[in-house]
């Protein structure tokens, strides 16, 4: 016969392994209720995967309860015991606990907020305001995640979108409940704003995705991890030793770039394919140099040695650097106003933007040196270009690299021609 001190130690037991009893507001699920209850319902739910035993589990259920009391009738809150029902745990990617998500019917995404009621009571609301603008066929407004340019990493695109590509990348291993992350946060995503196009910034919840966290080694919250252009191996990966303000973030990485870019490739333009090298930058630095005849071979070298030394001067502003001979591109000169005070001529232009300045002093390396800081602190003038859009390029033949021929002189027959002067 069991012992009444015997049933109450198993009452015990019991009690301390269930977390949320049947009183609170949390709604217990289990795989024989969850997709009733869940993902076939058309309520928003807020979905704790716990384990009976995980500290940090235990350190959440005040919070999570003051949620789901203030949350009645507007978002409801359940737990899974995923320790015990491993299988639904699994179904939904849950390899460490806690494990948060919100669902919206069978579509579910991470909880990435801090622990606490008030953040929960946030997350709710965001995402009932994001599913009734849904229903209406709008995107919710105010929504600073649509506009972010930080990529969201996980264990499944990690490879794909870091480790095979040729790109640069910062990546922040974050915890959703870890308060210097959501300090770095919008720091971080205005450094992924300033970086556009030069070097990416990702973001991994390594409470989620564990895989590439336990491959870099991520003991703390956050980490930060650089990986080089080009190919990567696994010894490519360094630690990120800067600050934390966006500004530290932006000048570390653009020295990386500048260590790591290779200078850019001064291209001659000859058609349409060749002034993508402008199209697809921020700035392009557009040098119209004198005719051939007007300039032979070594002539144009020189010129076109200034512009390469000081493309690698610049590198790490991923702008484009062409140049055309003087009246071959005519259109291209006229919107860019160049050529009206001889040749060689320099304008840097945005394309995108439809903006130009153009070089007014020398053509030489301290000239166009100067010319380029400046524009580089936000300086100089700008004006639109001429007819509002980037002008078209006339397909022509690209330089040999000799120097120029004048055409063959005409024979002319003078035998019909009477040379005789009139006498006055």
């Amino acid at each position: 016969m069991l012992h009444l001190k015997h049933l109450g130690l198993l009452f015990f037991i019991a009690g301390s392994y269930a977390l949320y009893d049947s009183s609170s507001d949390v709604v217990q699920l289990t795989p024989s209720n969850f997709e009733k209850l869940v993902t076939n319902s058309d309520e928003l739910w807020i979905v704790e995967f716990f384990a009976p035993w995980c500290g940090h589990c235990k350190n959440l259920v005040p919070e999570y309860k003051k949620a789901a009391r203030a949350l009645k009738g507007i978002v409801k809150m359940g737990a899974v015991d995923a320790d015990q029902y491993k299988e639904l745990g699994q179904k939904y990617g849950v390899s460490g606990f806690p494990t948060i998500k919100i669902f919206t019917g069978s579509k579910h995404t991470p909880y990435q907020g801090q622990r606490t009621a008030e953040s929960f009571v946030d997350a709710a609301l965001k995402a009932a305001k994001d599913k009734a603008y849904d229903n209406l066929g709008k995107k919710s407004s105010g929504s600073s995640s649509d506009k972010s340019d930080v990529i969201t990493l996980t264990d499944s695109n990690f490879k794909e979108l870091v480790l095979d590509s040729e790109d640069m990348w910062l990546v922040e291993f974050f915890a959703p409940w870890c308060g210097h992350c959501k300090n770095l946060e919008p720091q971080w995503a205005k450094a992924a704003t300033e970086l556009k196009g030069k070097v990416k910034l990702g973001a991994l919840d390594a409470t989620v995705h564990q895989m590439m966290a336990s491959r870099y080694q991520v003991q703390g919250y956050p980490t930060i991890k650089f990986f080089p252009g080009g190919k990567k191996t696994s010894d490519s990966v360094e630690d990120y030793n800067g600050g934390r303000t966006s500004s530290d973030i932006v000048t570390w990485a653009l020295e990386k770039l500048a260590e790591n870019v290779p200078a850019p490739d001064v291209v001659q333009v000859i058609n349409e394919d060749t002034m993508k090298a402008c199209s697809e930058k921020p700035l392009c630095v557009v040098s119209v140099l004198p005719h051939i005849l007007d300039c032979n071979a070594a002539c144009r070298n020189d010129y076109i040695a200034i512009l390469k030394t000081l493309g690698e001067k610049y590198k790490a502003k991923m702008w484009g650097w062409v140049w055309s001979e003087a009246g071959a591109q005519e259109d291209l000169e006229k919107a860019l106003e160049l050529g009206g005070f001889g040749y060689p001529a320099m304008a840097v232009v945005n394309a995108k933007k439809l903006k130009f300045s153009t070089l007014r002093g020398s053509f030489s390396s301290s000239g166009i040196n100067e010319f380029l800081r400046d524009l580089s602190f936000g300086r100089g003038q700008t004006a639109p270009v001429r007819g509002a859009e980037m002008p078209k390029i006339v397909s022509t033949e690209p330089w040999d690299g000799k120097d120029g021929e004048l055409p063959p002189e005409e024979d002319i027959d003078l035998s019909d021609v009477d040379l005789e002067k009139d006498e006055l």
